[in-house]
């Protein structure tokens, strides 16, 4: 969605490195490049003049001018401040006391509340709740079927009495304001501690459509009204949010269609403008395609500083962890990792979903995008098919496989026999890394140094040469001041024995890989 406005910005912040001290003039282009980026995103005027104002104030203070590297610290700054316009902090549910939490959905027509309330459902039932959705859509046509449709397709229940229109010609009957009243009752005898109420949406606002929505809002009392906007929409944006924040007064909002190729800038001055917080974003077409909204973790995926905690959780989620312990045993023992193993990791891998999506959360994603947005997922497909066209004892002795095995192979997958060929030595590659790395001995040609990495530490990596090279572990920056600082920071690293890090010179730690839990050397097949 942000692929502009992230390589504007990315651009931008190139033209700072390396700066040991960055002028007036420097600061007021690089404030000005940012201005110009966030118009072309469709960013508000007045959130931008707010935006470029407080970047400007804070770069010319001391903590840019008394810091060692400056360019990282306007990116530092401009990473806080895109926190803030979108909100701050991480907003989560308030949950009801006392009887179901009820939810309703607010939004104009077109937005994706219907196909919203079944992803929500779905979410809430994923964080065991027991979610009910209620049908009070009755104008636009067909709203009810589809409500029906996505709840199954999410495993949650529909109250849905009446069956609404199911014509554009048809007038629409029924009482919204009873079926949201009655759906909360249902959900009470019911034992459901959560109610979604859909509600219906207009193509433009008009004071019908606040009406009935004050009406639903003022019978079932609502905790949360969360206001449903379409992240591609343009300037319009805004003002759509300020009226529905007067007309209903929204608590929260969420942005549906976020993996859309429009601009969405305009999505960003949202929470700035309303003062009401994104609690959520709808990623994709599948009820899964669902997540909370953290400010935090999309400034840093606009500014290519990856979102490895959103990986982290779906990993989470959806890895098993007893094959996982099984790997970290089999690794551990040095044991040979066979394409069995990797047949299971395909499976697991498959499990989170969309590989594209999951590659473009990495830091640094921005400058392989081209490249990620050309992967072909069914090449996944493809390696799956090789590997179940081998037999059993092939899978775990691969080195049997010779030149009439490869063809067989190839035939049975529906593959050429290069193909094959190419798997197998990526997978000879992945098993020799493996082994020197159950052997401590890190990954061939990675530099020493790095934190976190097996073998990144003194006498790591390839030997180097000269003074302060990598054979010592030592910094190779050529600032005396800077160069000092760095080795003492990799002398405590070592001391310690933990990983650090930043992303982007923004100060923000990274996780240890290994949290990922996933088997060590199956990236080795990423993105080739």
């Amino acid at each position: 969605m942000f692929n502009s406005l992230s390589d504007r910005l990315t651009a931008t912040f190139k033209n700072l490195k390396g700066k040991g001290r960055l002028t007036e003039a420097d600061v007021d282009a690089t404030v000005r490049e940012i201005r110009r980026a966030l118009l072309d995103a469709d960013v508000a005027v007045p959130v931008v003049r707010e935006f470029t104002a407080a970047v400007k104030e804070r770069a010319l203070g001391l903590e840019v001018s008394e810091a060692l590297n400056p360019g990282q610290q306007v990116v530092k700054i401009v990473n806080e401040e895109l926190q803030n316009i979108l909100g701050g902090q991480t907003r989560r549910i308030r949950m009801a006391k006392t009887g179901p939490t009820i939810i309703m959905l607010a939004g104009l027509q077109g937005a994706g509340k219907t196909t919203l309330a079944g992803k929500l459902g779905k979410w809430l039932k994923v964080q065991g709740h027991r979610p009910l959705l209620v049908a009070s859509d009755l104008q636009r046509p067909n709203a009810v079927t589809q409500l029906k449709v996505v709840g199954e397709r999410a495993g949650v229940p529909v109250f849905a009495p009446h069956p609404g229109t199911t014509s554009e010609f048809d007038d629409p009957t029924g009482d919204p304001v009873q079926v949201a009243r009655d759906g909360v009752a249902q959900a009470r005898a019911r034992l459901h501690d959560v109610v979604i109420v859909d509600t219906a949406g207009r193509l433009g606002i008009d004071e019908a459509l606040m009406a009935q929505a004050r009406d639903i809002r003022d019978a079932v009392r609502p905790d949360e009204v969360l206001f449903v906007i379409d992240a591609m929409v343009g300037q319009d944006a805004v003002n759509t949010a300020q009226a529905f924040n007067e007309g209903v007064d929204f608590t929260g909002v969420v942005l549906s269609k976020l993996d859309g190729d429009a601009r969405g800038g305009a999505a960003l001055s949202v929470a700035s403008v309303t003062g009401k917080p994104i609690m959520f974003a709808s990623t994709g077409e599948n009820v899964d395609d669902f997540e909370q909204f953290h400010p935090d973790r999309m400034a840093s995926r606009i500014l290519d500083m990856g979102d490895v905690l959103t990986l982290i959780e779906q990993a989470e989620k959806q890895w098993d962890q007893a094959e996982a312990e099984k790997m970290a045993r089999k690794f551990t023992d040095q044991e040979d990792f066979t394409f069995e193993d990797f047949l299971a990791q395909m499976q697991q891998l498959r499990k989170m979903g969309s590989m594209k999506k999951m590659l473009m959360m990495m830091p640094g994603a921005a400058g392989m995008r081209e490249q990620l947005e050309n992967f072909d997922e069914r090449e996944i497909d493809r390696v799956e098919a090789i590997v179940r066209s081998m037999t059993p004892h092939e899978r775990v002795a691969p080195k049997i496989i010779n030149g009439s095995r490869r063809a067989r192979i190839a035939k049975g997958s529906g593959v050429t026999v290069s193909e094959v060929n190419q798997l197998m030595e990526r997978f000879a590659q992945a098993q020799k890394m493996m082994k020197r790395l159950a052997q401590g001995k890190g990954v061939p040609g990675m530099p020493a140094g790095i934190p976190g990495m097996p073998g990144g530490g003194a006498g790591g990596g390839k030997k180097g040469k000269g003074k302060g090279s990598a054979k010592k572990g030592g910094s190779r920056s050529g600032n005396p001041a800077k160069r000092a600082q760095e080795n003492a920071a990799l002398e405590q690293q070592r001391k310690q024995k933990a990983p650090a890090g930043s992303a982007f010179g923004a100060g923000q730690a990274q996780p240890d890989p290994a949290d990922l839990n996933l088997p060590k050397g199956f990236e080795k097949f990423l993105g080739k």
